[in-house]
């Protein structure tokens, strides 16, 4: 079966705007939440991780007539950033821009071989918000509130399958297995993948009525952590097949998505399964399917899978959101099923951006690999007890071959996904 690689990256977070300065931030792990510039907020906790108002997209305000909110721009900016590093972009011209029509690929890919598979929790309900508030965008005209993925296929020009997946925060990590599987099946060569999260008036009003929002900062497995607390931004991956990489040069391989395993818990509307069966599940499925060694239970950050040839884990970066049940059931499977081996908590840096947590989460996992470095994490506070797990307060180099990616939603859905350096 051909590897499915990571050829390209974008992002655009509360960390700024591009990779580097994502790269960056990890290393600096110094951020905080604002409060949002909203005056219609009337909640208890407005506040939210942020991208800076210097780097927020100056546009597309419209695609094909129909108006685009914050979450479709920002998505459009990854993508850019994500198809250029990737040697996919068209050359430089007046019809390559932010507002440019069909054909935006380049490097000679088939555009019928590409693929878009992106996420989102709340889409561009920001348009929606604003109209039934009387701030309706300059068009007047309706528009979808989840057309991120139509929007950047129309932008690329790509014409193989363009879907849009939506269940909740675990959503841009089914959206990367989706693409692997549209590689893997010979369905596509390319496929655009990640998610995007903009601020939604509604969302957050929606956690503060739960009580599910932290005042201070997102602290997981933090003893004093009290919610969590969200974020916004877009992060991108151009997964591809090794066959398709190799035939036209890829100049950069990140890593491979090596592994994924899909569970649903059957539990519970918001909380999750307090044994975590189905959690674990996905784990050991996303660890068999890579080949790490580590499925059994014999994980511990030193190279566990040695034996077998394909070196051991070396990091997790978990789902690990600060609300206290999720945390807590994480830990404990962890614990049990990789343990010694390293945390590397996201929303701890930027917050818990939603149907785009998974995404930045890979991105994440295909830096460190890259540059086989785990950075400091964001000192969250004193660790809860009930959260035995390692997260390292200075860098380090990486040990082992492999990055587990964790990803969880409401209704029970559970992801868990393998990154792998590439083969040399």
């Amino acid at each position: 079966m051909d590897d499915v690689l990571v050829t390209g990256l974008g992002a655009l977070s509360p960390l700024g705007a591009g990779v580097d300065a994502f790269w960056r931030g990890m290393h600096a792990a110094d951020t905080g939440p604002t409060r949002v510039p909203d005056p219609l907020a009337h909640m208890d906790h407005p506040l939210m991780y942020l991208v800076p108002e210097a780097d927020l997209p100056d546009g597309p305000p419209e695609r094909d007539g129909l108006p685009l909110g914050r979450g479709s721009q920002f998505a459009l900016a990854a993508v850019r950033e994500a198809v250029a590093d990737a040697g996919l972009a068209a050359p430089p011209g007046p019809d390559t821009g932010p507002d440019a029509g069909p054909g935006a690929l380049g490097g000679g890919v088939d555009p019928r071989r590409v693929a878009v598979a992106l996420s989102t929790g709340m889409g561009d309900t920001d348009l929606h918000e604003g109209w039934w508030t009387g701030e309706a965008p300059e068009s007047g005209r309706w528009a979808p509130a989840f057309p991120l993925a139509s929007v950047v296929g129309g932008w690329l020009g790509a014409q193989g399958v363009n879907t849009c997946v939506s269940n909740a925060c675990a959503a841009s990590g089914y959206a990367l297995s989706v693409g692997a599987d549209l590689i893997r099946s010979g369905e596509a060569d390319v496929v655009i993948a990640g998610g995007a999260e903009a601020y939604s008036r509604v969302a957050l009003a929606c956690f503060n009525r739960l009580g599910a929002i932290d005042p201070e900062r997102c602290r997981p497995f933090a003893v004093e952590r009290r919610g969590t607390v969200f974020g916004e931004g877009a992060a991108v991956l151009v997964l591809e097949s090794a066959t398709h990489a190799r035939a036209r040069g890829a100049r950069t391989v990140y890593g491979r998505l090596a592994g994924a395993g899909w569970s649903c818990d059957a539990y519970h509307a918001t909380a999750p399964e307090p044994s975590g069966e189905q959690i674990e599940r996905a784990m050991r499925e996303a660890l068999r399917e890579a080949g790490t060694g580590a499925e059994a239970g014999t994980g511990s950050g030193t190279g566990s899978g040695a034996e077998s040839g394909f070196g051991g884990l070396g990091f997790v970066i978990p789902h690990g959101t600060g609300t206290e049940l999720n945390d807590v059931v994480e830990s404990r499977v962890l614990g049990a099923l990789t343990p010694r081996t390293p945390l590397y908590s996201v929303k701890a840096l930027i917050g818990h951006t939603g149907g785009a947590a998974g995404a930045f989460a890979a991105l994440a996992a295909s830096l460190v690999l890259h540059h086989k470095t785990l950075p400091p994490n964001v000192p969250v506070g004193e660790r809860d007890p009930e959260c035995g797990v390692p997260l390292p307060s200075a860098s380090a180099p990486m040990t082992g071959a492999y990055g587990l990616v964790n990803a969880y939603a409401f209704g029970g859905n559970n992801i868990s996904l393998v990154f792998g350096e590439a083969a040399a």
